[in-house]
Order: C-alpha cells, then structure tokens, then sequence
C-alpha cells in the first residue's frame, strides 16, 4: 500500500512539472562548433532525459563487459564456498552419527574448499575426537586460539584434552584464561568451582560461588546452599586451630541454611563449650524441627557438662516435644531413658517404633535395655539376631557411597554437597537371606556377622567351610546340647561386635561402658537364664535363634 501511494505521487509530480512547461512555453538555442540549435523548452527537456538514459545505458554495458572475470571468479568463490558448507553440515552429521569413515571424508572436502572457516576446525577437531586422534584434535583446538572468534571455543576444546589426559593443572590454566576473556562462561566458573573445592580451597570456592550468582549462572537457592556447605566445610577445618573463625562460620551457615546438620551441630557444640548453654539450646532446638538428627541430639544433650543421667533423659524429653513422630526423637529419648536407668519407659518409648519394624538401631537399644535391666543373655542374642535382618538406619550416602560422617564433597566424583542423610540402597532380599543361611545351621560357622551402625555385613574367613547338613534331616538334641569348648560360640561371635556397635551408633551417650561379652554356659538355643523356658527345636532343623 505505501509503495502504490509513492508510485502514486511521483506520477503526480511529473504531472505537474509537464504541465507546468506547458503552460509557460519558450525556446532554447544552442551554438556550438559553428551549428546552431534551437527547439522549445519542452522538446529540450525531453533530449537531456532521453540522453541520460543513454549514457546510463552506456555505462552499464561498459561495467558488464569488463566485469566479467571478476563475476566469473565470484561465482567460482561461492560455489567452492557452497561445497565447503555442504561439507561441514554433513561431517557434522557423521559425526552425531558416529561415522569416522564419512566424518574423516567431509573434513577433507571442508578443508580443501572453506579452510579458514572457523567450523571447519570444529568439525577437523570433533573428527580426530571421534577417531581417538588426540594430538590432532589438541592441534585443532590450537589453531582455534589464533582467531578471536573460535579464542573461546579453542580453550574449550584444550580443556577438556587436558581433563582427558589427566593433567588437571593444565585444565585449570585454560579454565582461567577463558574466565579471563569471558567472564560469563558457564563451564569456565563451573569447571574452577570444582577444581577450589576439589583442592581444599573453601575461601576462594565461596568466591566462585558468588560470581556463579551475580552473572545469573546459578539460582539464588543453589547458591545460598552452597555457601553454606563451604562454610560448614571452613568450620570443621579450622575447629582446632582457629576455634573463633570456625564458630562465625558455622553460625552464619545456619543462617544460610538451617538444615545444615553439621555446621548446627558444630556451632551448637562450641557454643556450649564458650558457655552459652542458652543460644546453643536454641540454635539446636532450631536445627531439629528442620531436619532431626543423631548428632544434633548428641550436641543438645551434652549442651552443659557434667549433667547427671536424670537431666540428659529431661533435655531428650524437651527434644521430642518439638518432632514427636520421628524416629530420631523415638531413639533419642529411649537411649537417654537407659542412661538413666528408667527401663519402663525406654520400653514404652520403643514400643511404637518396634510395632513399625524395629531398624538395626532399634534392636540394638533393645539389647542394651535387656542386658541393662535383666542382664538376660538370650533376650540380648535374640535382639542381636533381629538386628542383623532389620532394615538399615538413615546414613550420608552420596553416589553410591555410605560413610559414618559427612563431608563437603563426594570422594569419588568431587561433587559439592553431595551428601544426603537417607537410609542407604541395599539389597534386602538377598542379604536377609544370607543372613538366614548363616543363623539356620549350627554346623556352618565359617561366618562371622559383623553389625556396624548403618550397615550389615557378612565377612568371609580365608578357610574354606564345610559342607552344610541338610535341612530336611532333623538333628539329634544331644547332637547340639553343647559345642566343644574350644570352638568359639556363635552368640559369642555376635555379641563383641553388637556391643561395640551400640557404643558407636550415632545419638549413643558420648561416654558409653565399655564392651561386654556374654558368656554362654548354656545349649546356643538357650533363650536366657535358668528360670526361662527354652523353646522347642523345630523339625525342619535348628536354628541358632527363633
């Protein structure tokens, strides 16, 4: 529509100019080299028209004619340069394909038409990754740093060589210059992120947070939480030399993240020890209506030193008050309640979780309860029996690692805050069953059950076992009435092991006594003292425990 309106007002406007000669007639007389020429005005406005379209016209035809080697080199350029992406487009297909030979065939046709293209180089130095040519690819990666616009896709490139190879202070150098030159690279602030914490550095891997944050590389949670975690980390390593320094960054931690167990567990501790029994208290308080935890029940318990069983048993009992439900506060007050020797309400306590399915913790406080209250060897052996098939308790796990403490980073792939407290991923069925095998059969004791306080575990001696006695024979008693005595007992083997486990279990009392073995004077399927009547042995053959 606006072109038709301009078409429109240029037609007007010659229009008018020819009606204005028209209306103001003349002549116009022209002398030159003795010839004289005269016309009117119009015919004469008409001539210079009609003659600039000529020497237009002239022009035209002169820049064809002597164009025509440089329009046919043009096109020679453009066809060469139309083959040289062709190239590069289906060398990049190949390679997405994974085909060396096609991909190695394309880089050869880009190379020849479309040299200095910087694409060309990528698809030069993704064709020798794919055929494992690593010089080549480092020499493509090269040749990409002489050009400002491939600098950057250059050190890339010799970054991840450098990671390939394993020359981690190489990778760093190129991660630095590409900071350097492009403070906003993603890979760049990530990849030095990694490399400060995987050295150790938590100072400068909180800076390399914070400019993760400020450019937008990173939402304002993910970053909040991993300043925390390099907080607590800062913390708990300047605990001992620099308890004032650890402290600050302890509590702001918390204050960055509340659920941060470790540093409110650190911060809570030194705060008792500074004899602010008040703030810790809270602070504590505060951390476990977040995320309830074995050690921030231990840190609130032993808040003031020297407190009698009787007081630790009413702090676990204020504890409980804030997360009822939970199974840390169910642990947390039973274990408090047989430090100070109030067996009926431990009992009462344990019951609810016990009906749930008692996990390992459980059993294990319940055999410290009957050894506590009744000093009943078979009640103690039957709770170690359930413990070595109930369900595992919460642990840090991060990538398939289970460990007995938390840590700022993954061990085994260096990943930041990688440690989630959860119950670990096991295969119960399996385990249980062996397990069972190990319990069924008197006569196989070439296995020793070692119960830690996240784990179960069957140890396998260097000798070679003996072959079972089948279960479908029914074994004589007498047979079973009494081991040799010099022969180690089964309940024996468990119970050193048990008892050590309990003292160290998370929440356990900082101070527990020391390890008991219970010696059995009696058949192994004996369930306690004289007065208990020792259960029936079952047809299908004995079985160590019920």
């Amino acid at each position: 529509m606006v072109r038709v309106l301009i078409y429109l007002a240029v037609f007007a406007c010659l229009a008018f100019g020819a009606v204005w000669l028209a209306d103001r007639p003349g002549e116009v007389s022209v002398l030159w080299q003795g010839y004289r020429i005269e016309t009117s005005v119009a015919i004469a406005a008409v001539g210079v028209v009609a003659l600039a379209f000529l020497v237009l016209l002239v022009w035209a035809i002169l820049r064809f004619v002597f164009g025509l080697p440089s329009a046919f080199s043009l096109s020679s350029r453009a066809r060469r340069r139309a083959r040289g992406f062709e190239a590069v487009s289906r060398g990049m297909v190949a390679i997405g394909a994974g085909d060396p030979v096609a991909a190695g065939r394309y880089t050869g046709e880009a190379r020849r038409f479309v040299p200095s293209e910087p694409l060309t180089l990528l698809l030069e130095a993704q064709t020798a990754q794919l055929t494992g040519d690593r010089g080549q690819a480092e020499a493509a990666f090269k040749a990409m740093l002489d050009k400002p616009e491939t600098r950057v896709l250059g050190l890339r490139g010799l970054f991840v060589e450098a990671k390939r190879r394993g020359d981690m202070a190489a990778a760093r150098a190129f991660a630095d210059d590409a900071v350097r030159r492009s403070p906003s690279l993603a890979w760049a602030n990530d990849a030095l992120l990694d490399f400060h914490v995987q050295a150790g550095d938590w100072q400068a891997a909180r800076t390399a947070v914070e400019r993760r944050a400020a450019l937008r590389l990173a939402d304002k949670a993910e970053a909040r939480r991993q300043r925390a975690v390099l907080l607590a980390a800062e913390a708990l390593q300047a605990r001992d030399g620099e308890p004032e320094k650890a402290l600050a960054a302890a509590l702001e931690a918390v204050k960055l993240a509340p659920s941060l167990t470790p540093a409110a567990a650190l911060a809570g501790r030194m705060l008792s020890e500074r004899g602010d029994v008040r703030k810790s208290s809270k602070l504590l308080e505060a951390a476990w209506r977040e995320a309830p935890h074995p050690d921030i029940a231990a840190a609130y318990l032993d808040a003031r030193p020297g407190d009698s069983a009787l007081d630790r048993l009413t702090r676990a009992t204020t504890l409980t008050k804030l997360r009822p439900a939970d199974p840390e506060s169910v642990l947390a007050l039973a274990g408090a309640a047989i430090q100070a020797r109030e067996f009926q309400k431990a009992r009462e306590t344990l019951k609810p979780l016990l009906a749930g399915g008692a996990s390992v913790r459980a059993c294990l406080l319940m055999a410290e309860l009957e050894e506590a209250e009744h000093g009943a060897a078979g009640r103690v052996r039957e709770w170690l029996a359930r413990a070595t098939r109930a369900p595992r308790d919460a642990a840090w796990v991060a990538d398939g690692l289970v460990s007995d403490h938390w840590m700022p980073v993954s061990p085994l792939t260096g990943r930041l805050d990688a440690f989630v407290w959860t119950v670990p991923p096991a295969t119960l069925g399996s385990q249980a069953q062996a397990l069972d095998d190990v319990l069924a059969d008197l006569d196989d004791s070439t296995k020793l059950i070692e119960i830690k306080p996240d784990s179960v575990t069957t140890v396998e001696p260097a000798a070679v076992a003996p072959p079972p006695v089948p279960k479908a024979e029914p074994k004589p008693e007498a047979a079973v009435a009494s081991p040799p005595k010099d022969e180690p007992k089964p309940a024996e083997m468990v119970a050193e092991p048990v008892k050590q486990a309990v003292a160290a279990a998370p929440g356990h009392d900082s101070a527990p006594p020391k390890p008991v073995v219970f010696p059995v004077s009696h058949a192994p399927d004996d369930p306690g003292p004289d007065d208990e009547k020792p259960p029936e042995p079952k047809k299908s053959g004995f079985r160590l425990f019920g």
